[in-house]
């Protein structure tokens, strides 16, 4: 707003869009003054604006007229709003954005774990399959750097060495949940990993000597009572597979820890971070994969597989492995825009979308007091995210 008001020997208020002149009655316009308007006689005062954008007001001008000011209205109030507007659909698109990458991730969680338990009922490998899914997510993540689709992190030493013990728990938790799978129903393994609250509090209470307020232990008894009961009245109950699940909850809390801890200040992408981690996770289960099952065991079983299904079980395989590197490549780039308390919540919405959609795809068997106990500990973990904020 540029606006210059003068004291001056002219007689006329001059601008780009408007132009006034005043005349006294009692003394004529004489020709000279169309000529030579210069030598006009001065009066008192005038008013001189050279390409005004806007006078909000001009006080206390006379104009030999009845008007004793001049007042413009500016336009600060439309200026002002415009921020308003924009951040109320920056804070919309924000929330859309978060809405689609909560249904990705469930969707493809689920889809991950409808295949991966189609694969173990027929490949009771889960070693192998562990691997393959690693792999495939570090072959993808790779290509994607050197075409330069997704922008290769800039990592040292340091890096890597922060991120090893998360590699580590990573790994055994991976391991140890499909374990669990290849020996009881998905929605048992998904109603015990619901317990994962539990250890957390635990190991950082015990270990780490964090406290908590009161009620964050009060949201762990429906969350051990819901798992006990839904343990005690499984049908199908198998001590490896609850076991496995048990060592899973463990193994991510461990990763959760180390990761708070060593990736402090690593500017590194949610999607980077997740590849980076899966290549070295990859290294260090290989050995192991080879070791405790082996190749003569995989191609043996193959040939049977292949025999019952045929191809068909090489896209099952496919399927398991692309979207179970997808699925967690969205859950961590979706930790980027969303809050710790936010994700909990959506972690848990997830357990119960993967829960009733494997009991309706398999047809497993559930009864009452056994569904109860999953609901009592689902809640649990609801109450659980709630407290902990």
């Amino acid at each position: 707003m540029i606006c210059s008001v003068r004291q001056s020997v002219t007689k006329t208020i001059n601008g780009s869009d408007f132009f006034l002149r005043e005349r006294s009655p009692a003394q004529p316009l004489q020709r000279s003054s169309l000529f030579f308007p210069a030598l006009q006689k001065p009066q008192r005062f005038a008013v001189s604006v050279s390409k005004p954008l806007h006078v909000s007001s001009v006080e206390n001008l006379s104009l030999k007229g009845p008007r004793d000011s001049v007042i413009c209205e500016a336009y600060e109030a439309a200026d002002s709003s415009r921020p308003v507007e924009q951040e109320a659909k920056s804070e919309a698109a924000k929330k859309v954005k978060i809405g689609v990458y909560f249904a990705t991730w469930w969707a493809l969680n689920v889809v991950f774990n409808i295949y991966n338990k189609k694969v173990l009922n027929v490949y009771p490998y889960p070693w192998l399959t562990s691997t393959l899914s690693l792999a495939c997510g570090s072959l993808m993540m790779l290509i994607s750097w050197a075409t330069r689709i997704a922008e290769a992190p800039k990592t040292d030493f340091e890096f890597w060495k922060t991120l090893f013990p998360v590699a580590v728990a990573h790994t055994i938790g991976h391991v140890a949940a499909t374990v669990s799978m290849s020996k009881v129903a998905v929605s048992f393994t998904h109603i015990i990993k619901s317990g994962e609250p539990a250890f957390s509090v635990l190991v950082s209470r015990f270990l780490l000597g964090e406290s908590f307020p009161v009620p964050v232990y009060l949201s762990l008894i429906p969350i051990i009572g819901g798992c006990a009961l839904a343990a005690v009245t499984e049908l199908n109950f198998n001590m490896i597979g609850f076991m496995g699940a048990m060592i899973s909850n463990l193994a991510f809390v461990f990763r959760n820890i180390f990761s708070k801890k060593g990736m402090k200040g690593k500017s590194v992408s949610g999607m980077n971070y997740y590849a980076c981690l899966s290549l070295l996770s990859l290294l260090i289960l290989t050995p192991f994969a080879i070791a405790v099952e082996g190749p003569q065991m995989w191609a043996a079983g193959w040939q049977t597989t292949m025999s019952q299904i045929g191809p068909q079980f090489v896209w099952w395989l496919a399927a398991q492995s692309v979207f179970y590197h997808l699925y967690n490549q969205v859950s961590y780039m979706s930790l980027d825009q969303i809050s710790p308390l936010t994700f909990s919540i959506g972690n848990t919405m997830k357990r119960i979308s993967v829960i009733v959609s494997s009991i309706i795809i398999f047809h497993t068997p559930v009864q009452p007091i056994n569904a109860l106990g999953a609901a009592i500990a689902i809640l649990g973990t609801f109450l659980y995210s709630q407290a902990k904020q």
